[in-house]
Parts: structure tokens; sequence; C-alpha cells
């Protein structure tokens, strides 16, 4: 079975995360998710428990076991990592190189592992060179961008920040690791 990470993060599109950790349930991953502490006011940790059949992660401090560091074994166990939806923040801190959270203490610890980040924002937000220019950061470190969709945004704009649809998503991270042929099992 493929180890993948799910990270969520504060975003409208936050929702869609159980759809996507459904799906890639039916394809065979043990999704472990590990969400930020805004995303839980969007969908909690309980319903992405309850679908993913593994412990929910938010407080990088709460260590369970003491013989475990969790962001560092997580890292470890991990065959891929995707970030659906990721907000500006996350993409930005990530770029920056930040861990203050369980989320941005993974990456920084899985940096050999393929990278997935599906970006979900007001179309303004999105087209501002400077998360422009932190998308183009991770790309060069190796991460692979899920494009966001060009539709009418929870704020009443129209424009590109939308959340790429389930499938387009699950459908990136199988073609890419299939392509690759980068699973740890």
């Amino acid at each position: 079975m493929k180890n993948l990470i799910l990270g969520i993060t504060g975003s409208i599109a936050a929702y869609k995360a159980a759809d996507i950790t459904n799906l890639l349930k039916q394809n065979d991953f043990n999704v472990n998710v590990v969400m930020t502490k805004s995303s839980t006011s969007f969908i909690t940790p309980l319903t992405m428990q309850a679908l993913s059949k593994n412990i929910v992660y938010v407080d990088v401090l709460q260590e369970d076991t003491p013989s475990e560091i969790v962001h560092i074994d997580l890292a470890k166990k991990a065959s891929c990592i995707l970030i659906a939806p990721a907000t500006a923040n996350i993409i930005g801190k990530i770029a920056s190189g930040i861990a203050d959270d369980m989320l941005t203490s993974i990456v920084l610890a899985a940096n050999k592992i393929p990278k997935f980040i599906a970006p979900a924002m007001n179309n303004n937000m999105y087209a501002n060179p400077i998360v422009q220019e932190n998308l183009n950061k991770l790309k060069e470190h190796g991460w692979i961008i899920i494009e966001p969709r060009t539709s009418l945004l929870a704020c009443g704009d129209y424009g590109k920040g939308a959340l790429a649809t389930v499938d387009d998503i699950v459908n990136c991270v199988l073609q890419k690791l299939e392509q690759n042929n980068d699973l740890v099992n």
C-alpha cells in the first residue's frame, strides 16, 4: 500500500479533501491527514479520521508516543505528499522554508519524495506576483503544481483560483507516480 500525506489548509475548498481522501483510498492509498489549525474551521479532524481510518494530525507538539517524533516518522513512511487545498499562506511558508506547524514540519523532513500542491484562493491572490514567485520556487525544487481552475469563486469573483477538480488532483498524483515509478511501499 502507498502511504500518502494529505495536507489540508484553511481554504473554503477544504471540504473537498473528504472526496480526495475517498478517491485515494479507492486507489489503494493509505492516507495520513495533516491539517493546519485554520483548516479545522472548514472541515473537522473527526470527519477526516473517519474517512482516512487514521489519526489526523494538527498539532506539531502533540507527541503521544515517547519513542516517536511524529513529523519525522510520518515523513519517513510517506511515498508522497499532496497539499490540497493549498492557500497562499502555506505556499509562502514552504517556499521560505518555514516550519511552524505539523504540515510544514513534515514537508521539510520529507525532501526526497514526490510532492504535489493544489492552490485554491481568490484570483487576485493567485495572480499576485509574490504568490507566483513562490509557486515557481516550489517548481524549481521539484514540486508538482496542480493548477487551479477558472470559475466563480466563493467570494463572488470570477477567475483562476478555484481548486482543481478532485478527479484531476487524484489523476495527477496517480499519473506522476506511475510515470516516475517513485513509490516506496
